[in-house]
């Protein structure tokens, strides 16, 4: 095969999570095949766009195509492979882009993303399709008297979750076990977005699964069990240690089944493209509970997608191949 296609990891952005998407690009580099694609690490941030030459220097990116120069060529790119967890990548920023200037990518489109990435929105949207997500309601900043706490603990109950409605990140939650804790964790949420959720604290097991589609296959792969000391599975659970993973989870099989089944519908409501990975709280009775959708989920050797795509006795590298190809082929 003389063609090789041109690959752009697009990292970076402009969250808190930006060391991780770094960490993720690092993973993707290592992971794909570089006998069949040319594969660069481009770096996004704010109006900082470069990409890393074979060299060890970087050039700039050219935003009116996404094209750079190497050793005085001009260098197209046939596909980016996105992974920003946050703005832009993980809220339909930078899918608007790539659509606009007819570039594939691998993750969903605008409004899916856009969607995913709020997490209130996303959970109204999946309810109606009769996915079970747990209660919850919206405070926006500057309007938070217009619910009371009186309202939130008849509403929600305690304990209950706040959590910045529209971030990708672990940053900005807490668990509130009482009334007096709602108004200084609403505030510390708002330093990290505008809207607010205010959800309702499940209890069971957590666990998280992928997924991706092809034209030719449905893959889920083996769920992950998330065990943690910590109250909840915060920033420190989840990216300094302070967590057991554990893939497969240890639930009964007839809920794995039904946990998949769950998965690959949630997919084709959503006309996902690329892996995603949702996280579910699982009750004692084998209530399903869906959390969140991730778009973008994490690609470093350690992330629960490499641990899922192993323990499906999976190629990571031919993994991410289907993924590219899927949006080549007629």
């Amino acid at each position: 095969m003389n063609f090789k296609r041109t690959i752009a990891i697009v990292c970076g952005g402009d969250s808190s999570e930006y060391s991780v998407s770094m960490r993720s690009a690092q993973g993707l580099y290592s992971f794909f095949d570089k006998e069949r694609y040319n594969v660069y690490i481009v770096v996004v941030r704010g109006q900082d766009w470069h990409v890393h030459l074979n060299d060890g220097t970087a050039a700039p990116i050219d935003r009116n195509d996404f094209s750079f120069k190497e050793n005085g060529n001009f260098v197209m790119f046939d596909y980016a492979y996105i992974t920003i967890h946050g703005t832009p990548g993980e809220n339909g920023i930078l899918q608007g882009y790539f659509e606009l200037i007819h570039l594939p990518y691998s993750t969903s489109g605008v409004l899916v993303e856009a969607m995913t990435f709020d997490k209130f929105v996303l959970n109204q949207y999946l309810r109606s399709y009769g996915v079970n997500v747990a209660e919850s309601l919206l405070i926006r900043k500057g309007y938070e008297e217009l619910v009371s706490d009186d309202e939130v603990e008849e509403r929600i109950g305690m304990p209950c979750f706040v959590k910045p409605a529209a971030d990708g990140s672990s940053f900005g939650v807490s668990k509130v076990k009482n009334k007096d804790q709602l108004a200084p964790a609403i505030r510390k949420a708002i330093m990290e977005s505008d809207d607010v959720m205010v959800e309702s604290y499940l209890e069971g097991t957590e666990i998280s699964i992928g997924c991706y589609k092809t034209k030719k296959k449905s893959v889920v792969f083996p769920p992950t069990e998330v065990v943690t000391k910590n109250e909840f599975f915060d920033y420190d659970a989840k990216y300094n240690g302070q967590v057991q993973e554990i893939t497969p989870a240890r639930i009964p099989d007839d809920v794995t089944k039904r946990v998949k089944q769950i998965t690959s519908h949630i997919y084709d409501i959503l006309h996902c493209n690329g892996i995603i990975r949702i996280d579910y709280i699982i009750s004692k009775e084998g209530r399903i509970s869906m959390l969140e959708v991730n778009t973008t989920p994490g690609m470093t050797p350690t992330s629960f997608i490499p641990q899922q795509v192993k323990a499906a006795g999976l190629n990571i590298t031919d993994v991410l191949t289907d993924i590219v190809e899927n949006q080549f082929e007629d």
